[in-house]
């Protein structure tokens, strides 16, 4: 089928090459005109996905115009800061009556809080929207590495549709109905891996690691159990299978960006040098505003964001978490 993939990023482009190995007529869309001649002439992605050369058949365009109308699939494969506005872009060529959105995007909105299933739905005027997640760094992925993800939708016809698209050899595909515990748990494990990052940064060692991913799962498990998710979700791949490979893998960007905190960076300057994006960071201020308005602790997130966002040293951290009031797990 024809399939146009909106983002030229490195998990954009790897879901372009597994689309294409399956013998789809896949579309990549890019903003930038000079980048995206530069990946057709090329077949290289060296910013966002390097080492990786990519099948002659993709096709690359900076015109929403070509890649969108008569696609039977779009993939939204954008940063959570800019999917309204690329959402908003892309909805006068969309075919809501045809086509399946298949958003690979983890966050929130930053204007509304809404979930990325929800901005598509609201902005590009279709419930066809299913949400593909899980432990699934893109160079893994890209490299036939064997991988396995949820796709999720409350249409169970639409979730299959797309399992039976995605899936195959390499890339295992499960299905569930519980959108919200796959979005959230996809937050949640940006910012946690921050943390851990953080700490390995500062030159901890595995007992911390583990006891910060063990109990970031505990912060997720309360959030997303009092906003209504399934504890299978947070349990499965999606929750605590994303939460490890993000938190102990050295293609996350968000345990990148704690490591260089841990040792001291300023925030400002580590953003400032990163050609991608660490989601964690911006997910950290609206993790804090849910944790408020759900009335849930969560003292891991909630240091992480005030590393990022008000200065407080990772020593300082430390002593915040581990100076806390004992109580029972």
């Amino acid at each position: 089928m024809n399939i146009a993939v909106i983002g030229d990023g490195g998990w954009g482009t790897a879901a372009a090459q597994l689309l294409d190995s399956y013998g789809h007529a896949v579309t990549v869309w890019g903003p930038f005109p000079d980048y995206i001649e530069e990946l057709r002439e090329t077949r290289r992605n060296p910013r966002y996905l390097p080492g990786i050369t990519f099948a002659p058949s993709i096709r690359w365009t900076a015109s929403l115009q070509e890649a969108v109308p008569g696609a039977r699939m779009v993939v939204l494969a954008v940063p959570s800061k800019f999917y309204r506005s690329v959402c908003s872009q892309v909805a006068p060529f969309l075919n809501g009556a045809e086509a399946l959105v298949v958003s690979l995007t983890k966050g929130v909105c930053p204007e509304t809080h809404q979930r990325m299933s929800e901005v598509a739905k609201a902005i590009l005027g279709t419930d066809r929207v299913v949400v593909l997640s899980g432990p699934s760094h893109a160079e893994e992925v890209a490299r036939r590495i064997p991988t396995a993800v949820t796709c999720a939708c409350e249409d169970h016809d639409l979730a299959i549709e797309a399992q039976r698209i995605f899936n195959g050899p390499r890339f295992r595909v499960y299905t569930t109905d519980d959108v919200l515990g796959v979005e959230i748990g996809g937050v949640v494990k940006n910012v946690l891996a921050i943390a851990v990052g953080a700490s390995d940064g500062f030159g901890f060692g595995d007992n911390t690691r583990a006891a910060l991913i063990t109990r970031g799962l505990a912060e997720m498990m309360r959030l997303g159990l009092r906003m209504g998710a399934k504890p299978q979700t947070l349990s499965g791949l999606a929750g605590v299978g994303d939460l490890i490979v993000t938190c102990t893998s050295k293609h996350s960007r968000n345990h990148a960006v704690g490591e260089r905190l841990g040792r001291g960076e300023p925030i400002e300057a580590i953003l400032a040098s990163m050609q991608m994006v660490a989601e964690g960071v911006d997910n950290a201020r609206l993790l804090h505003d849910l944790a408020r308005e759900y009335g849930v602790e969560m003292p891991i997130a909630d240091v992480v964001y005030r590393i990022c966002y008000e200065h407080l040293s990772a020593s300082d951290a430390v002593m915040m978490l581990m100076d806390r009031a004992a109580k029972p797990e």
